[in-house]
């Protein structure tokens, strides 16, 4: 089921407007346990929050549309591009889906430097970039988040705050469609943590390049989203258009109401 905007109940989504069209399943087994992931959402926003507990299946979710994780049955389109459609046979790989994608621990190679990091998604053939590597494009974003300094380090030699603005260099310097980003503030100290959120905004709003951001952070919400959905159990139990009105304690997606 696609949950409406809770403050839009009855607006129709123009289909050739939709950023976000994504509707997955899947059944996750351990063991003897399962875990059913059923999620659905349309939004015509750029900048969209997956908000829950852990465990809520927001990861998943977003690995479903990165391609990582293969659904039971899906549609997923971004930006208007249909990446998988299960009923018609239809499911591009990571690769052709053309989405950046920042993993909550960054997933920097500790043996290549800042600047050999950055340059990676551009390697042609299996070698990595050498420590010289020479690229305007990663010239751009190197400058872009202040790393010039510290382009020769291994991420072992740098702060969080450098380590994320690596990440994010590396995700984008492959010009993608769109930016998934996995708890992106969760390791960073708190005065860190807004500077950089209102960096990410700022860039995202520059480059108008669909984002979808996954947190339990009420913070996030609150700097970086133009609409949130609120996850519980694998399921959308709230979709706001108002990120405000989701964080105001007497709403009913903070008090547990259905959408």
């Amino acid at each position: 089921m696609v949950y409406r905007p809770d403050d839009m109940p009855n607006a129709p989504l123009n289909p050739a407007h939709l950023v976000w069209d994504v509707a997955l399943r899947k059944t996750l087994r351990q063991g003897q346990s399962t875990f059913d992931v059923d999620v659905a959402f349309q939004s015509q926003a750029q900048r969209v929050v997956l908000f829950g507990p852990s465990g809520a299946g927001k990861t998943q979710t977003l690995r479903m549309i990165a391609g990582i994780v293969a659904p039971d049955q899906a549609r997923i389109a971004v930006a208007g591009q249909v990446l998988c459609d299960t009923a018609n046979s239809i499911s591009t790989t990571p690769q052709q889906r053309h989405l950046a994608y920042m993993f909550q621990d960054y997933a920097l190679f500790p043996h290549l430097t800042v600047r050999q990091n950055v340059a990676f998604t551009l390697r042609k053939g299996l070698l990595n970039p050498g420590k010289g590597v020479v690229s305007d494009t990663v010239d751009r974003w190197i400058d872009t988040f202040g790393l010039n300094a510290i382009a020769g380090h291994h991420p072992h030699q740098i702060s969080g705050g450098q380590r994320q603005r690596t990440a994010l260099a590396r995700a984008l310097v492959s010009d993608p469609a769109a930016l998934l980003l996995d708890e992106p503030f969760a390791a960073l100290d708190k005065g860190l943590r807004q500077r950089l959120r209102e960096e990410l905004k700022a860039l995202q709003i520059e480059l108008r390049m669909p984002m979808l951001v996954i947190t339990h952070d009420d913070d996030d919400v609150r700097s970086l989203a133009e609409e949130v959905i609120c996850l519980e159990a694998g399921h959308v139990v709230q979709h706001h258009q108002n990120p405000l009105a989701f964080l105001d304690p007497t709403s009913t997606a903070m008090t547990g109401g259905a959408a």
